[in-house]
């Protein structure tokens, strides 16, 4: 996947034509009440974002929303009015061959659907139409801990990629929600969730280690709400991701905080790539991102030059 190009006019009209438009109109999945079978994990080998003719050099990004009750509007947000911010900024400083595979994660104890990926994809409707399909199921666990680790479960075991196999460039897999993780994904509900034959209990810490073996791992904690200023939650992350921990004060900000550490992964200068934003934004950024640009720096990080 992955063919195809951003167009802003095309953006313009799509977010126009949903200003009208209630969320359920938009995430074509809520009304039915069930994720899509195209955006079920079930059975799925691969996720691939291959090079082609429009994207020579295409990397991959996975964005992962957390799609329960407290987290909702994020999807949203991008959706109406922030997908185009994303795409502008990154083709703006000459990052083209971004793919971006929208996906969503929940409760696996909870949710019926814990778990939705899309495909990567570089073109204005296919990006929009993976996002909106997107089912908001909004429900989770109310335990201060939800599914994240599915995501890096997939990126670990269900992507393929040319940047990484062909080049050994990482991608870049994001991860976004107010609560910290449960410690471990069962066999039985993997079997159920995955379609896998056979699996055994898989912690989080393990399945963290598979995944950033082929992308670098961020995780931005929004912290707007009462969840997110949990300091135990808050303390799991800063363990679990270090310096790769984006805390997020205002989830109005995720696209440009996305962009942002996806240029400064490309060695683009924060402040020069921060210029586009509005001053409070850019001031927001560059402070959330303080600590991702010593990661970068690091020498023992694995950073690989892109």
């Amino acid at each position: 996947m992955g063919g195809g190009n951003w167009s802003d006019d095309a953006y313009k009209h799509i977010a126009s034509s949903y200003k009208s438009k209630s969320i359920d109109d938009i995430f074509v999945n809520n009304k039915k009440g069930i994720v899509g079978k195209d955006m079920s994990p079930k059975d799925i080998k691969f996720r691939e974002c291959r090079d082609s003719v429009d994207h020579p050099n295409a990397f991959g990004v996975m964005v992962m929303l957390d799609e329960t009750g407290s987290m909702g509007a994020i999807p949203e947000i991008l959706v109406r009015d922030k997908l185009g911010t994303l795409m502008e900024s990154l083709i703006k400083h000459g990052i083209n061959d971004a793919q971006i595979l929208f996906g969503a994660i929940g409760d696996h104890y909870s949710d019926n659907s814990p778990l939705q990926v899309g495909q990567f994809e570089s073109g204005t409707d296919e990006l929009n139409k993976w996002l909106s399909s997107i089912y908001l199921e909004g429900n989770g666990g109310g335990q201060n801990r939800e599914s994240y680790s599915l995501a890096w479960l997939f990126a670990a075991r269900h992507t393929s990629m040319d940047c990484f196999e062909r080049r050994g460039t990482k991608g870049l897999l994001f991860s976004i929600g107010d609560e910290s993780n449960h410690p471990v994904l069962e066999a039985d509900r993997l079997k159920d969730l995955m379609g896998y034959a056979q699996a055994e209990d898989i912690t989080d810490s393990a399945i963290l280690l598979e995944a950033q073996r082929m992308f670098h791992v961020f995780h931005i904690h929004v912290t707007h709400g009462y969840r997110g200023k949990d300091n135990s939650v808050t303390d799991y992350w800063k363990k679990a991701l270090g310096e790769r921990l984006i805390m997020c004060d205002d989830h109005n900000q995720i696209a440009e905080l996305i962009a942002s550490t996806v240029a400064v992964i490309h060695g683009i200068d924060l402040d020069t790539f921060t210029k586009t934003f509005d001053p409070k934004t850019a001031i927001d950024v560059k402070n959330a991102l303080a600590k991702v640009t010593k990661y970068i720096t690091t020498k023992d990080s694995g950073v690989i030059n892109l």
